[in-house]
């Protein structure tokens, strides 16, 4: 009982953590450290402002919201090839001119602010073959909040470039991220019927694999690939070998600034 008590302590020091690092206006979440700044160096699991209907739960959501598709703007890359390499998904064309490297933890809030502001100036550039996005998907959420939310996430994500489907499903993922992080809502009865919502995704050898871990190793690889690059907080992102700033992430336009400024449009 001592030993439940400390640990649900734990999390509630962690969540009102969090809490404190929004009011201070924190940009990333990251492992162990609940005290950090925003441009991907050490950084507290904080929580961004997340609506209820955009949470998720076994039943659908929080409230009991019915399960959101992904962003419209996701079907773009429907012929976009993904590959896996070690602990990173390869979206785009291989021999696009430009890279950029994007490191995420499912749980993460503000992962999820990017995707739906900044990260959407990506997607006609990947469309068009002019730039490859590297994701390494992290899970240190789980350690410090409790539960395998990201790490069922990551294996779910994992089976989703097998099944030829891992742009939209990875953008339905965000788009029913709970509204807490440390609300431990990707189970795998979840991710099942978040993947319902992207056409052509659920099979007998998907579900297998979201349903027994089978991936769950490889989520082991991607962690240590995020931890050998040396990163300590998400979401960072580096556009050809250089760290963007956090300041352009959260806002479309921002970001596409950004990435002008590295030779994409």
């Amino acid at each position: 009982m001592a030993v439940r008590a400390v640990r649900k302590a734990g999390r509630i020091v962690a969540a009102v953590a969090a809490t404190a690092l929004v009011a201070a206006g924190a940009a990333a979440c990251g492992p162990e450290d609940l005290t950090g700044g925003g441009d991907g160096k050490a950084s507290g699991s904080s929580s961004a402002s997340v609506s209820p209907s955009e949470s998720g739960s076994e039943s659908g959501g929080a409230g009991g919201s019915a399960v959101k598709a992904p962003p419209a703007g996701s079907d773009a890359l429907a012929r976009t090839p993904a590959s896996v390499k070690g602990g990173v998904i390869t979206v785009g064309d291989p021999k696009a001119g430009h890279t950029v490297k994007l490191y995420e933890d499912p749980r993460c809030p503000i992962c999820k602010k990017f995707e739906d502001s900044g990260a959407q100036a990506l997607v006609k550039p990947v469309a068009e073959g002019k730039v490859k996005v590297e994701y390494t998907i992290a899970s240190f959420l789980d350690k410090n909040l409790g539960g395998s939310g990201s790490v069922n996430a990551a294996n779910a994500l994992r089976a989703s470039v097998d099944a030829g489907k891992f742009p939209q499903f990875h953008a339905a993922v965000f788009a029913n991220q709970a509204a807490s992080e440390t609300e431990d809502a990707y189970t795998p009865a979840f991710l099942l019927k978040i993947a319902g919502t992207v056409d052509g995704l659920r099979g007998a050898e998907f579900d297998k694999a979201v349903q027994k871990g089978t991936y769950k190793k490889w989520v082991g690889v991607a962690m240590q690939a995020f931890t050998d690059d040396g990163m300590q907080g998400t979401p960072t992102v580096v556009i050809d070998g250089k760290k963007a700033a956090s300041d352009s992430l959260f806002d479309q336009d921002a970001f596409a600034k950004e990435l002008k400024g590295s030779g994409i449009s």
